[in-house]
């Protein structure tokens, strides 16, 4: 009995008691700035939930994920130089469209060539009998 009330409240415990960092509920104050963050917020994948963009998740890091954007757009700096420093930080995959290199044809490659393979099989399954 301990031990499963033990594993049922690990989940809850892997979040800090930390408050949230200022600017991950927060909107910045100027329109601008803060479209551009949610649209760069949007393309970020966040690193807990993997299903999620950073914009959509709840999670902790996801939250100072958001707050580190808006921080650095309210400073000034382009959307495209936070994207590289993160890509830089914590690899390709906290990007939703990782950049074409020889580690990544394979992702690239795989729904062409899923889509001719279901062609070839299909071209297969309804030819006509001669005969």
């Amino acid at each position: 009995m301990l031990l499963a009330l033990l594993l049922g409240t690990s989940p809850a415990l892997a979040d800090s008691l930390l408050p949230p960092a200022e600017y991950a509920y927060t909107q910045l104050p100027d329109p601008e700035r803060e479209a551009a963050a949610l649209g760069l917020m949007e393309t970020l994948r966040c690193l807990v939930c993997q299903g999620q963009s950073i914009a959509d998740s709840d999670a902790e890091m996801a939250g100072d994920m958001r707050a580190l954007v808006r921080q650095r757009i309210a400073a000034g700096e382009e959307p495209e130089a936070i994207r590289d420093w993160l890509i830089d930080r914590y690899g390709n995959w906290v990007s939703y469209d990782p950049p074409l290199e020889p580690v990544t044809w394979p992702l690239w490659a795989a729904p062409i060539l899923l889509l001719a393979a279901g062609a070839w099989l299909a071209r297969g399954r309804f030819r006509r009998k001669k005969g």
